[in-house]
């Protein structure tokens, strides 16, 4: 009984955890990635339809066509009113020559008479020509209000002068062309002017503009029908890669879409919606892993603790058996505490946390302060490190110190007894790194890759498991990005080169200092 109890009481336990410390896990990896939301919901899509492509495309399909409708029409127009005017011109010159040419060339005694009555049969076979004429001479005046018409044409000359002139009672102006004539033999000095009527070239205008109007909006409505169905045909393609992606879901996340039938328009939001698939599937099996990772790391002390507790419930104990036994929960409980607590840690730096408190400092030296923390385990071990370089730059000195504390156990834990430890400190214009190299086998390129994840091993065994949890390395790339720097692995001539990098201040310098060395734990050159 107190066995089953225990153990559902571990897989309680040991599935809350592990799901409370991956979701500030999952949420950072959300929030790096692009959502693809699969489903679309009906208030979505009536939004969507609102906002259609095709509908875009025709409405501006439509305004382009109006524009150019109108700017053919408004050319028409004016070349039509030229050509009216034109043509009135002409007409009225006809009219007022042959009444000028009777004027000047005849000289016959009843010549007023013979004017009188060539202007009536003229107005009698066209109504809307009309002629005046205005002299000293009563015989030599015809058409109402033939003086006030007259007046703006007494120094026109014999060629004539052409004006649009309002005339009370027509409506609209008329266009007039009057000649002053010069007193001929008998026939006195006198002013001619002929009239056209513009009330049916101004109907005719009219009549055009409005079917011209009329026909340019059904124009931009038929080009606005023939594009939408241009742009629905044309956004195929795009409907189809809609459909494919919706199709993909949690059960095929490999599935990616087809990009040899996309066009060139297309193709490559095809690929980039096919390579955030591919971060996407990374970052779900990063977070597999994580879980459990996280479920392997718990259930070792959260077992040691749940076993010794049951061993020691098992029968009555002494007061020292009970001190050794809470003695040693209390060890696994402070692994347990230090694993959540990087686990929170590297959860703010994956949000965008930085290292706000930074102060110029020496590199140099902080690395021996941390090997200064190391001494015992360096003397242990018959390690000795070696430090090269220096460099001010700008840091935050109790993160710095807590990379640099995890790579140098790193080093020690991975390199055998007596071996030199190789710290080398370098700058350029930007940044200033430091390395930790120490003798160790080839590792393949994917494992150096994967050398600061959460939790990775490169031994598939998890040896040391109970020395370290795996986030030592993890937690120095998240110290490195919250100084704008990055990290960096290499294996190469049987040796283990693992750093990063701080990127430098405007005011940070760096000075170069010759190599130093500290037999054992001690780092000579460091202060």
């Amino acid at each position: 009984m107190g066995q089953r109890t225990a153990d559902a009481l571990w897989e309680h336990v040991d599935l809350s955890l592990a799901c409370r410390l991956a979701h500030s896990h999952a949420r950072s990896v959300h929030t790096s990635l692009p959502v693809l939301d699969m489903s679309m919901h009906p208030s979505k899509c009536s939004g969507l339809a609102r906002n259609s492509i095709a509908v875009r495309l025709a409405l501006m399909f439509a305004l382009a066509a109006l524009a150019v409708f109108a700017l053919l029409g408004a050319g028409l127009y004016r070349v039509l009113l030229h050509e009216q005017n034109r043509h009135q011109h002409e007409e009225i010159q006809g009219r007022l020559e042959e009444v000028r040419y009777v004027l000047v060339h005849s000289r016959s005694p009843r010549l007023a008479q013979i004017v009188r009555e060539k202007i009536e049969a003229i107005s009698a076979a066209d109504h809307h020509t009309h002629i005046w004429m205005w002299s000293a001479d009563p015989a030599y005046r015809y058409g109402d209000g033939a003086e006030q018409i007259a007046h703006p044409f007494q120094h026109a000359g014999p060629s004539g002068r052409m004006l649009s002139l309002a005339i009370e009672s027509q409506k609209p102006s008329m266009m007039l062309l009057g000649a002053a004539l010069p007193a001929n033999g008998p026939r006195p000095a006198l002013v001619l002017v002929a009239g056209n009527d513009s009330l049916s070239f101004a109907r005719t205008l009219h009549t055009f503009g409005g079917w011209l109007l009329l026909l340019s909006l059904a124009g931009a409505a038929l080009v606005a029908a023939f594009g939408y169905g241009i742009a629905r045909a044309g956004l195929l393609p795009l409907t189809r890669m809609s459909a494919d992606a919706h199709s993909i879901g949690p059960d095929n996340r490999g599935q990616h879409l087809a990009l040899s039938p996309l066009p060139r328009e297309l193709l490559h939001l095809g690929q980039s919606f096919n390579a955030a698939l591919e971060r996407l599937d990374s970052a779900y099996r990063r977070l597999e892993t994580f879980n459990a990772d996280v479920a392997h790391e718990l259930r070792t002390p959260l077992a040691n603790l749940i076993g010794q507790t049951q061993v020691t419930l098992a029968r009555e104990r002494q007061a020292p058996a009970l001190h050794e036994v809470l003695q040693s929960n209390l060890e696994e409980l402070e692994r347990l505490r230090a694993i959540v607590a990087d686990m929170l840690f590297l959860a703010r730096a994956e949000q965008g946390e930085r290292a706000c408190q930074r102060v110029e400092s020496s590199i140099a030296a902080e690395v021996g302060k941390t090997i200064e923390f190391f001494d015992l385990l360096l003397e242990e071990a018959r390690m000795r490190v070696n430090v090269q370089g220096d460099a001010l730059a700008p840091i935050e000195t109790a993160l710095l110190r807590r990379a640099l504390s995890n790579l140098l156990q790193n080093a020690i834990q991975h390199s055998p007894p007596g071996a030199a430890i190789e710290v080398r400190i370098t700058r350029d214009p930007h940044s200033a790194a430091i390395a930790f190299s120490n003798p160790g086998g080839p590792i393949a390129p994917e494992q150096l890759a994967r050398l600061f994840d959460r939790f990775y091993r490169i031994d598939t065994a998890r040896r040391n498991s109970d020395a370290s949890h795996g986030l030592g390395l993890a937690i120095v790339k998240a110290v490195a990005a919250m100084h704008d720097g990055a990290v960096f692995a290499r294996a190469q001539d049987g040796h283990v080169t693992v750093g990063f990098s701080v990127a430098l201040g405007s005011a940070a310098a760096a000075t170069d200092q010759g190599e130093t060395s500290t037999q054992k734990p001690r780092a000579q050159g460091a202060p």
